[in-house]
């Protein structure tokens, strides 16, 4: 059973809920709404057969009722069965929600054995100060914070949503989907489901189909821009680079430059990494396959460390000017003046 009275994983409260231990309350929130929906659809499926549920189920939402009603509903008992489940969705909708939230706090302390308690609250998280995820913590509930996940964050719950799929995925098409679709996870894993459609029974996600039903580019996009700058190739470099100028929306200019800060970023670590073996360099950079390694060795044999920091300097500049900052260039023009200036530091 997953230790209760403190933060837990997603792993950890839905395969405790499908096992039927359930606890008497859930304070679900944050700002990744996919895990918390997934908690409350895992909740909703076990806690109450569907024969009860018209007795023994009640949902209500923020904007539409009080807290004190909530908590009159979680005092019943249920009706001829062991439990009853009591759900407020969007409680974030309510007017002071964090000050309002705090009156289930006494409730929490004297629950009723019989309710389930699900208390949704999307788009933000309470304090560690609040007095409801204290009681929850300190009388065995569950405090689920759900955090936007960062897109260097993305590429272990896309795999793992793969492998729940059934469908199989390399890490050039891992990269793809992450790089260019992004969190929030409910977006990424939407177009992951049209892929698996597309897959067929065939259960593979490659580049080609990636380019076929979301319209990724296999050969112009910020990897393989990455990998050229890595292997010195100028004239492939223009070329994806003008790609990028031609197919704006699907290439913004801040996610290129987003790109090329972190790939030099952590080249600059592995240039003056001490252990430069595939496993030395995958811990310091936290790589979580050695796809990218290549490039970062083709980076090293290329680029010294000075001429990186120089680099990433640059990069910085060209950041803040593509933002309007002293400057009114078009943001392809700067890159394309950014990838001649890393191809002719010394």
């Amino acid at each position: 059973m997953a230790k209760k009275g403190s933060s837990v994983s997603f792993h950890d409260v839905t395969s405790d809920i499908k096992k039927g231990n359930f606890s008497r309350v859930y304070l679900l929130m944050g700002t990744e709404d996919y895990y918390i929906d997934k908690i409350v659809e895992a909740l909703e499926a076990t806690v109450v057969p569907e024969d009860e549920k018209d007795f023994n189920a009640a949902t209500y939402y923020g904007a539409d009722t009080d807290v004190r009603q909530v908590i009159s509903r979680a005092q019943q008992f249920p009706l001829m069965s062991d439990r009853q489940l009591v759900i407020l969705k969007e409680a974030q909708a309510m007017e002071k929600a964090k000050t309002k939230l705090e009156l289930f706090a006494s409730y929490v302390r004297h629950s009723n054995p019989s309710t389930v308690l699900v208390i949704v609250f999307k788009g933000d998280s309470l304090n560690a100060t609040s007095q409801l995820v204290k009681a929850v913590q300190s009388e065995g509930g569950v405090v689920f914070k759900s955090d936007r996940l960062k897109d260097y964050q993305l590429n272990g719950p896309l795999a793992d949503y793969c492998k729940e799929k059934k469908v199989s995925i390399d890490d050039k098409s891992l990269n793809l989907l992450c790089e260019y679709i992004g969190s929030p996870l409910s977006k990424l894993f939407g177009e992951v489901d049209k892929l698996v459609v597309a897959a067929g029974k065939d259960g593979v996600i490659t580049p080609d189909l990636i380019e076929a039903v979301i319209g990724i580019s296999k050969e112009y996009n910020s990897f393989e821009l990455v990998k050229a700058i890595s292997v010195k190739d100028y004239p492939r470099s223009m070329l994806i680079v003008d790609h990028f100028a031609r197919n704006p929306k699907q290439n913004p200019g801040v996610v290129v430059v987003a790109t090329l800060f972190n790939y030099f970023s952590k080249l600059f670590i592995a240039a003056i990494a001490k252990d430069k073996s595939d496993s030395g360099l995958m811990r310091e950079l936290d790589l979580k396959s050695s796809y990218a390694l290549t490039d970062y060795r083709n980076g090293i044999r290329n680029y010294k460390a000075g001429t990186i920091d120089s680099i990433i300097h640059s990069i910085r500049s060209v950041d803040v000017m593509s933002k309007g900052v002293d400057s009114y260039r078009d943001e392809y023009d700067l890159l394309k003046e950014l990838i001649f200036k890393i191809f002719t530091f010394r």
